[in-house]
């Protein structure tokens, strides 16, 4: 009897080895940032949202074809029901040496319920979504959010001895005069820093994206002006490029989907709430992982077959851009349901 034999491994077109899986739990989300979603969200019917236990299966058949790292996100991923037992589900991967690591951006609104135990269940690393330290403006950008709260969960994941690395948006206008303050205050906690290009993705309501735009060139001159540079080597096959700064020893590092293009190493793909599996998070091109999972319930050939067929159609990169008067490349989804 023939016996179709597939490859444990997920090779893109690209010849780029695919072993980084980035899935959104939810869509829904304590906050409203400016930058993310429009104020009066209207979420995806729970109906719509795989199940914990669908999550289950798929991330681990993802992990059987050769994923390495697994990142939960959302929307909040903490503010989904029953969420502990998707990360204590997942921890076994990480027993048997299949997964090599499994972490979430997040941020940071329900850490202090929740460190310890994801600290149990494996996970070493946090990334916690912050662009600002000072508490009036933390409200106007999130415009539901708390800081207070956000900073008991930093010190609930450290406390928990969670490696926390801070990711903050560069807001043209809204959070330039931070850019030392927020430099300073990482550095004097030891957590790690990444400043990240606003990305023209959904729906935002009344906000302009183009005013928001702060390119991380100038970002990085500004920088230079207090601190000596170092442009550093490392490669983690993700979207950063990293400098060092000599006077505090401090990386930092520096997505740049606009003003310079991250594709040529990436390593990832992205699984959203529904089950859509996002290629590239700067293209449209989706594949349908939901309906093959509902309609084979006990066979899991299909499924790979279906991922396997998706990574070979990951194109080589994203068109997001600004221009000096408009966006271009702009996506349609909102970044809560395709997962930070």
């Amino acid at each position: 009897m023939f016996i179709m034999k597939i490859s444990k491994q997920l090779i893109d077109p690209f010849e780029r080895a695919i072993t980084y899986l980035r899935v959104s739990v939810t869509d829904r989300c304590d906050f409203r940032c400016v930058y993310c979603m429009s104020e009066n969200m209207t979420f995806l019917p729970k109906k719509e949202l795989l199940t914990l236990e669908e999550l289950d299966r798929l991330c681990s058949i993802f992990v059987n074809q050769g994923i390495q790292k697994l990142r939960v996100t959302g929307g909040e991923p903490l503010v989904r029901r029953n969420i502990m037992d998707f990360f204590k589900s997942m921890s076994r991967h990480l027993i048997s040496g299949a997964l090599k690591e499994l972490t979430l951006t997040t941020n940071a609104s329900q850490l202090e319920r929740f460190a310890e135990e994801l600290a149990n269940y494996g996970v070493k690393r946090v990334n916690i979504s912050l662009d600002t330290i000072d508490p009036d403006r933390f409200a106007k950008i999130t415009r539901w959010g708390r800081l207070s709260q956000v900073l008991r969960g930093i010190e609930a994941a450290q406390n928990a001895g969670l490696r926390v690395k801070i990711n903050s948006v560069a807001l043209k206008n809204i959070n330039e005069d931070e850019l030392f303050t927020l430099t300073n205050w990482c550095a004097e906690k030891d957590m790690d820093l990444t400043f990240i290009e606003v990305m023209p993705m959904g729906d935002i309501g009344n906000e302009n994206r183009l005013e928001q735009y702060w390119s991380l060139k100038d970002l990085e001159a500004e920088l230079s002006r207090k601190y000596t540079i170092i442009n550093l080597k490392e490669k983690t096959g993700g979207p950063a490029r990293y400098i060092k700064l000599e006077e505090t020893n401090q990386k930092i590092g520096l997505i740049t989907p606009l003003s310079h293009n991250f594709c040529e190493s990436c390593n990832r793909v992205r699984l959203t709430c529904t089950g859509q599996l996002h290629q590239c998070l700067g293209q449209e091109d989706e594949a349908d992982m939901r309906n093959i999972l509902r309609k084979y319930p006990s066979n899991d050939l299909p499924i790979i077959q279906a991922i396997k067929d998706a990574i070979a159609l990951k194109p080589k990169g994203h068109d997001f851009n600004y221009s000096r008067k408009k966006v271009s490349g702009n996506i349609s989804r909102n970044m809560n349901h395709t997962g930070g």
